[in-house]
Formats: structure tokens, sequence, C-alpha cells
């Protein structure tokens, strides 16, 4: 049930609409003018407007102008028998939910349009007064979820957060574990000193050696100075060692040493240099796997394992897949600086049964995809990427395998450089001419001009 208000100077519209907005549960107050809106909107509080566009004296986008203004929380539909594309992109850019014309279907449009956008409404509702419970200043703002699994994550955090014990954060790549990390820092007394993060898998043993414990002048060649390592860069604050199941059993050994220790000895030197410095941990991989294989050390297991966190991955907490379509949208609406206002019900239940095996990241990449083709004022089914819409992962052909390096590769990445080959070779193609590049790649000039900044085209 929700606080409906309809403003149209036809009488006859506005009791049309009292009576079918009240059979389906809600409250509903009708005016006839701008005047009589402003008036009812001092004396109480609503969820949604239904404004017709053409009234006299003062129009819907006046009154829109003024609730965007004064309730900006309210939604805002604009309704209007003459219609024209300038109106319609006026109205989106002041931020009316959405434009319909007037029609003989115009009370069941309205009916769908008003429960999509009061259902868009209470998600982003929901995770902000959720968000609210749990943080007193910021940390978790990136965080988003709100399905018992993540809620259990939210309260380790805040428990954790506040001591000095090594966390190990666990779950598949593109759960969140780095956001994890950030949020710890941020809770504990560390917050006003250095968070500093280094994937491990990134380098090979001597270079991450060289990265943690830094090295002196001459220790190798190359090492024309002495060079701080992220030991010392992170001193009184936060250190993250992601994939931390990826470093070898003689970088164990020394890791091991300087959480015991806390004392590094760099590259080349002869004297060590005490940190202090807390460890966050973490990894894709079954470490308690490992240490029974024997390609972890299970001292060092036991040493950064003091506070294990656990991310679930996204196909365990479907009913968190919408908010974060939403949330998502939010984010690359205003990196696009395009005015999407939902997603088709189609399409969250497309996204809902998809098993998102990239987790978060995935979801985050195929909603960028659907941002970017987009035309419409919804993501639709349409713009979501084939396997989503099949249900299941692409499958893997010999001719891809054979392309994959045997030692692996870092996917996003690669997708990375392709996404920029593309937009260069259309730029070519194009002359140069961006609007000509941006219709090659079937997207919108917007969201080209988003891709050729993110690559510094």
């Amino acid at each position: 049930m929700a606080n409906l208000l309809i403003v149209d100077d036809e009488r006859s519209i506005c009791e049309m609409l009292d009576i079918a907005f009240r059979k389906t549960g809600h409250r509903v107050e009708t005016a006839t003018s701008v005047a009589e809106a402003r008036g009812k909107l001092h004396g109480g509080i609503f969820d949604l407007i239904v404004a017709d566009i053409k009234m006299p004296r003062e129009t819907g986008l006046d009154l829109l102008r003024e609730v965007r203004e004064s309730h900006p929380d309210t939604l805002v539909i604009l309704i209007t028998a003459h219609g024209t594309t300038g109106t319609a992109h006026q109205a989106g850019q002041m931020g009316a939910y959405a434009y319909l014309e007037k029609s003989h279907e115009l009370v069941e449009d309205l009916k769908f349009t008003v429960e999509r956008a009061l259902e868009t409404h209470r998600i982003r509702a929901e995770n902000l007064s959720l968000k609210r419970e749990l943080k007193k200043d910021r940390g978790l703002d990136s965080i988003v979820g709100q399905s018992p699994l993540m809620k259990a994550v939210y309260e380790l955090i805040l428990s954790v957060a506040p001591t000095q014990s090594t966390v190990l954060i666990l779950g598949e790549s593109g759960t969140g574990k780095e956001l994890v990390a950030r949020a710890i820092h941020t809770y504990s007394r560390r917050s006003d000193r250095p968070f500093v993060s280094i994937n491990c898998s990134a380098f090979q043993e001597t270079l991450l050696e060289s990265e943690l414990f830094g090295y002196m002048k001459g220790a190798f060649t190359g090492a024309a100075a002495n060079k701080k390592g992220l030991f010392e860069y992170a001193s009184g604050g936060t250190l993250f060692l992601d994939e931390i199941g990826e470093t070898s059993l003689p970088m164990q050994v020394k890791l091991l040493r300087a959480l015991q220790e806390r004392r590094i000895r760099p590259v080349g030197g002869n004297e060590e240099i005490e940190v202090d410095v807390r460890v966050i941990a973490a990894s894709n991989r079954d470490l308690q796997l490992m240490v029974q294989e024997k390609e972890f050390r299970e001292d060092l297991f036991y040493r950064i394992s003091v506070i294990p966190i656990e991310m679930p991955p996204l196909r365990k907490r479907t009913s968190d897949i919408s908010l974060l379509a939403f949330h998502f949208l939010e984010k690359f609406n205003r990196q696009m600086g395009k005015a999407v206002r939902g997603i088709t019900s189609e399409s969250i239940r497309l996204l809902e049964h998809y098993p998102w095996p990239g987790n978060v990241r995935e979801l985050e990449n195929a909603v960028e995809r659907a941002m970017a083709l987009e035309k419409s004022e919804e993501i639709t089914a349409d713009s979501l990427p084939e396997r989503v819409i099949q249900g299941t992962p692409s499958l893997v052909d010999q001719e891809t395998l054979s392309q994959l390096p045997d030692e692996g590769l870092d996917l996003e990445r690669h997708m990375e450089g392709i996404e920029r080959k593309l937009l260069e070779a259309a730029l070519v193609r194009s002359n140069g001419v961006r609007t000509q590049a941006a219709e090659l790649l079937k997207m919108s000039y917007r969201s080209f001009r988003h891709y050729a900044k993110k690559y510094g085209i």
C-alpha cells in the first residue's frame, strides 16, 4: 500500500484513476491544479505522484521541479495527451520516473508503471535502511545485499573491525572480498592510516618479495635506489594480501615470519625493520585442502585465519540480485550520463535465474553492457548477454581452450583489452567520427564516450 497523489485538471481523469488505484489497495488523493497539489504536499507525505503535464497556469514540469527539490524521495510519473520527444527528454532529465501518453490503455499502463516504480523504490529504501542500521559513517556503502548470508557478513565486519586480529576472507572470485577488507579497515582504529592492497598472484616470487619487503640499492640489476616495501607503506594501517594461496612455499615462510615477529628485512639488506601492520588475507582457493596436499603451510594458515569470513557466491543469495542490478544501474547512469529508469520484470527474472559463475563482478559487467546498448528507458532482455538470456554460462569450445595460456590469464584485463581494440577499430573505420563509431558498435554516443574515457582513447 502506498500514498498516491493524482494531479490533472480534468476531474474525470482524477476520478477514474482514484477508483482504479483504490481498488489495488493504495491510498489516493487528487488535485486539479499544481497549486492544489502544492497544498496537499505541505500537509502530507506521498510515495508517488501522477501528474498531467498540460495544465493551466502551472504545468506538471513545474510541479516535478518543486518535488525534486523539496521531496526528493517522492517518485513522479508524468502523463500527457500531446507527447513530444523533446518533452519526454526534458522530463527524464528533470528526474521523472516515467513519461506516459494518455490512451485508451492509460489505466493499465499506469498500474504497471506505478507498481514497478514502487517496487524499485522499496528495494532502494530497504537497502538504505539496512545500511543506516549497520554503519554510522562509511565502510559498507559499496557492499550491497540484504539476504541473511550478507547480514551475517556485515555483523562479522562490525565485530572484528575494532580488534587487531588477522582476518582471512574466503570466497569465489568476484564475490567482493576486497570490499570487505576495506570495510574492516574503515571501521578499525587504523582507519586514518593507509589501506594497501596487493594481488599476490600478479607477481613472480622474487618480484613479490621486493614489493612486500622493499629492497636496497644494488640488491639486483635495476635496483638504482632503496625502495620501501608495502609492509612499510602500510605501517600503522592495513595490508590486504589478496590471493595469498598463490604464493610459493618459500614466500609463505617469509610472510609467516613477518606476521609473527612484526619485522621485515628488505631484499639485499642486513638490518630488519619493525612494522606495525594489520594483515587481512583473502583467497578463492580451499586453503585447508592445500594444507592437506602440502601446497600451503599449516602454520601460516592458522596464523592468518584467526577470524575467517566466508563470502557467499551470488547464486546462494539470489534475493540480492535485483538489489545489485539497480545499484549498478544507478552507478552507470552517473558514469555514462544516461537516464535509464529501471529494469523490466522479464530482465529481473532472467538475472535471478542465471547462476553467475563470475559472481557480483560478472553481474556488474552484464549491467554495464546492457546500459551501453540500451536505447529505451529500461533495461530490456534484448540488451542482456546471450548467456544470461539462455540461463546457462556459455560452453567453452576446444579452440577457446587452446587459446588459454598454460599460466592462465587475467580475464577482466583481457576483456578490457578486447573492448579497447574494438573501440579503436571503430574509430579507424569511421575516420575518427565518434558518432559513427558508436553506431558501428550498436551503442549510444554517451556509452561510447564512457568507454573511450575509461580506456583513455
